[in-house]
């Protein structure tokens, strides 16, 4: 009894540790973009500032040096004990910008992501190509305008090309995403995606309804997820039973009605009413979820006179 107590107390401590490392690095982390500015800005900085704030700055690499190092010993793998350091809403914002980068080279070597063996792909990004390209073609004019314009400021230049590049990376990053993350139809579930920020799997016993409307305005409410490309949406799904759509930080979202884009949307909506007939025909008499009922038979066509 004692041994578990004392573990529970090593554990309260860590945990405690790592929350003040955390809080520490929230406190530093503003003020040396603070910092930054000011050096770029050619603010004459005092070199005491500049010494407190290299040290702080080792010193908070080292506690998360150690930090990780000791959840290692005690058995976690490297992204446990990542997630175990570092907020969820950091983890999902780098990995979102790793997966638009990612994305990019998947685009330029024209190797889509399509899940695996027995999904079918049904591609979504066609309609907001034009769209894309145009709003990257005015960032690469911005890039070279503001180039232009802080010639005389080199240091003020070099850091507002690299943002300027950047952002055109990120423009073309998210066509790409979109254009290697289609939407995926297995014979279980629908995978619906956009851009690197939204992978939501609904299991096809929970769709109740489906239908092939086009729809451009889409006000925010509760329990809605709308995918739109291009502003617009063609097939709507009602669920028996709300799915989780994480925000882009990891803040929970259930949603009991989504509206999504395809390329085809006549194909995918052919495919997922064949999908869903057939999994309800699998499954044995009884078992329906509440709300679900088998589809009519079509009725034969009428007899030639």
């Amino acid at each position: 009894m004692s041994g578990a107590t004392g573990a529970m107390a090593r554990g309260g401590a860590a945990t405690a540790r790592r929350r003040l490392v955390n809080w520490f690095a929230y406190a530093l982390l503003p003020a040396e973009f603070v910092l930054v500015v000011c050096l770029v800005a050619g603010v004459r900085i005092p070199p005491a500032v500049l010494t407190v704030s290299e040290v702080a700055v080792t010193l908070l690499l080292l506690a998360h040096g150690v930090a990780f190092l000791r959840l290692r010993r005690r058995g976690l793998g490297a992204r446990e004990a990542v997630r175990a350091l570092v907020p969820e809403p950091a983890l999902r914002l780098v990995g979102h910008e790793l997966r638009l980068m990612a994305s990019l080279g998947r685009w330029t070597a024209r190797r889509p992501d399509l899940g695996g063996p027995g999904a079918t792909a049904f591609p979504h990004a066609r309609d907001q190509a034009a769209l894309m390209y145009g709003f990257a073609f005015v960032c690469v004019v911005e890039t070279v305008g503001m180039s232009y314009l802080l010639a005389g400021w080199p240091v003020v230049h070099a850091v507002v090309l690299v943002l300027d590049v950047y952002t055109v990376l990120f423009v073309l990053g998210l066509h790409a995403a979109s254009a290697t993350r289609p939407h995926l139809l297995t014979g279980d579930a629908l995978r619906v995606r956009q851009a690197a920020h939204v992978d939501v799997t609904i299991p096809l016993e929970r769709i109740a309804a489906v239908r092939q409307e086009s729809l451009f305005s889409h006000g925010k409410k509760d329990g809605e997820l709308n995918l739109a490309v291009g502003s617009q949406t063609s097939l709507t799904l009602e669920l028996t039973e709300a799915v989780d759509a994480p925000r882009l930080l990891g803040a929970p979202r259930p949603v009991r009605v989504v509206r999504l884009h395809a390329d085809d949307a006549r194909a995918l909506h052919r495919a997922l009413r064949d999908a869903l007939r057939d999994a309800l025909h699998d499954r044995p008499e009884g078992s329906l979820t509440p709300g679900r009922t088998a589809p009519s038979p079509v009725p034969d066509p009428p007899a030639s006179a």
